[in-house]
């Protein structure tokens, strides 16, 4: 499949509109027409409704191919860009909330220490753009945060020809706003509190559908959905008790207006993974070296 077809298909979806996906693509609408009736002669098959612009059964089992494709092509080409650089003066490194910690800032400053002249970036994003970053080149390195059984990885995505490593473990606290008549526990079971309001938001804490996998309920409905990676923000939604929230213990007990109370039953962590390519630049190895150490860490490759 010509990729440059295969973007066209995925905005047209995104965007359920031709003229928008040929807006955002910077293409004439007749020309994402064409786009589309190439592809669907190249596969033999509808992939696409125009009135309205929906996916037919095809199309729907394309888009579950189709963004991964379109991502490891981008990691493909990133890693052979890096093969051209001859000098590094500049490293981005892409964190979710969680993740972005005091003890990744002091390793920043060691790295600025060492290398006065490097320009450093922090990008925070939501899970999956942090993977997209390093995999594009974007990013140098990524953090990520999860929570999983002590000896289990994070759920990540595929991130083909990449190395993770456990950056941090943590246990994990759920937030009461103070007063909460439970706020005063010493400790917590996840399953007594399936019924409980809680507020949904997938890129800064703990993900629902995280909790219902690792609980096997279907409990665990959100009153609240937050967007966004404003932990502050998330905090005062749960102080003001529109719901609870969960996060790693150190960063719990920081959040104004709240009660971090640790989780004892199921026994999880929460972790942070650091992803980078297989050949990542010198000063990515050096920042990777100061933010792994041997009580935390060690690699799998995936």
């Amino acid at each position: 499949m010509d990729p440059h077809l295969l973007r066209t298909f995925v905005a047209v979806l995104d965007h359920r509109s031709f003229s928008r996906a040929a807006a955002a693509l910077g293409y004439t609408q007749s020309a994402v027409s064409q786009h589309i009736a190439a592809l669907e002669a190249d596969l033999g098959t509808r992939l696409v409704e125009r009135r309205p612009v929906t996916p037919t059964p095809a199309g729907e089992r394309l888009m579950e191919h189709a963004p991964a494709l379109l991502l490891r092509l981008d990691a493909a080409r990133a890693d052979l860009a890096r093969l051209r650089q001859s000098r590094t003066e500049r490293l981005a490194l892409a964190c979710s909330p969680a993740a972005l910690t005091p003890a990744v800032a002091q390793a920043l400053t060691e790295l600025r220490t060492a290398a006065p002249s490097l320009f450093l970036e922090v990008r925070v994003l939501g899970r999956e753009p942090v993977i997209e970053d390093v995999l594009t080149g974007r990013a140098g390195l990524g953090l990520v945060d999860g929570v999983a059984a002590p000896s289990d990885p994070l759920p990540l995505p595929d991130v083909g020809p990449a190395t993770v490593l456990v950056a941090a473990e943590q246990p994990l606290a759920v937030l009461f706003p103070h007063g909460h008549p439970l706020a005063g526990r010493c400790a917590v079971r996840l399953t007594d509190l399936t019924q409980a309001q809680w507020i949904d938001a997938a890129d800064t804490a703990v993900p629902l559908d995280r909790l219902r996998a690792l609980c096997r309920t279907d409990g665990f409905r959100p009153r609240v959905s937050h967007h966004g990676t404003d932990l502050y923000g998330l905090a005062a939604l749960a102080a003001a008790g529109l719901g609870l929230t969960a996060l790693p213990l150190s960063l719990a007990a920081t959040l104004p207006g709240l009660t971090a109370v640790p989780v004892e039953e199921p026994r999880l962590v929460h972790r942070t993974e650091l992803v980078h390519v297989t050949r990542p630049t010198a000063v990515a190895r050096q920042l990777a070296g100061l933010l792994v150490t041997e009580a935390t860490g060690g690699a799998r490759v995936t």
